[in-house]
C-alpha cells in the first residue's frame, strides 16, 4: 500500500537542524504513527512521503515555510506581570498556555524586566529549515474511528481512556 490521504503511516525518523544537531528521533523506541493528510506532521515531510511505501528510506530537507513556519514578530508580546497571577516567580524559559482570539496558544517567557514579561508564541522551531531521515515501517488504511477522531489509535498513536 502506498502512502496516501487517510492512510496510517508508521515511520522511524531522525530530525536534525541545519547544523546537523539531532533535535528529535524515534531511534530506540516505537515508530511514530500518524494519519496522513490530517495535518499531524509538518507539511513538507507529509508531501515528501506521499506515494511512498513501507520499507522506503528517504532524506527530506524541509524549508521553514513547510515546517513550523517563519518567525512571526507579531507573536512576541509584552504583558504585565500581574497576568501571571498564582505563579510564583516568572522566569525566562517558562512555558504557559495563553488564551487568544484564535484559541489556546503555547507561549514561552523570553524576558522579564521589572513589571513587564515578554512572551513568544512562535513554535520553538519556527524560522528553521529541518532535515528528516525517515524509514517507512508500515502503511495501512485508517479505521473509521481514526478518521472521525483525526488521529491514529493504538501503538504509536493516541490512546483513549
Amino acid at each position: 500500500m502506498q502512502v496516501a490521504r487517510d492512510s496510517v503511516v508508521s515511520i522511524h525518523y531522525t530530525l536534525t537542524n541545519a547544523e546537523g544537531e539531532v533535535l528529535d528521533s524515534s531511534s530506540g523506541g516505537e515508530p511514530l504513527a500518524y494519519l496522513h493528510g490530517g495535518g499531524n506532521i509538518v507539511t513538507g515531510l507529509e508531501e515528501a512521503l506521499e506515494g511512498k511505501s513501507a520499507g522506503d528510506k528517504l532524506a527530506v530537507a524541509v524549508p521553514a515555510e513547510k515546517a513550523y513556519g517563519t518567525h512571526d514578530a507579531s507573536l512576541i508580546q509584552q504583558v504585565p506581570k500581574r497576568a501571571f497571577q498564582g505563579v510564583g516567580e516568572v522566569k525566562a524559559g517558562m512555558r504557559f498556555t495563553a488564551q487568544t482570539e484564535q484559541g489556546p496558544r503555547q507561549v514561552v517567557v523570553t524576558r522579564v524586566a521589572g513589571d513587564m514579561v515578554t512572551v513568544d508564541g512562535n513554535h520553538p522551531l519556527a524560522g528553521q529549515a529541518l532535515n528528516f531521515d525517515v524509514q517507512i515501517t508500515e502503511v495501512r488504511a485508517a479505521t473509521a474511528e481514526e478518521l472521525t477522531h483525526g488521529h491514529v489509535h493504538g501503538p504509536g498513536g493516541h490512546h483513549h481512556d
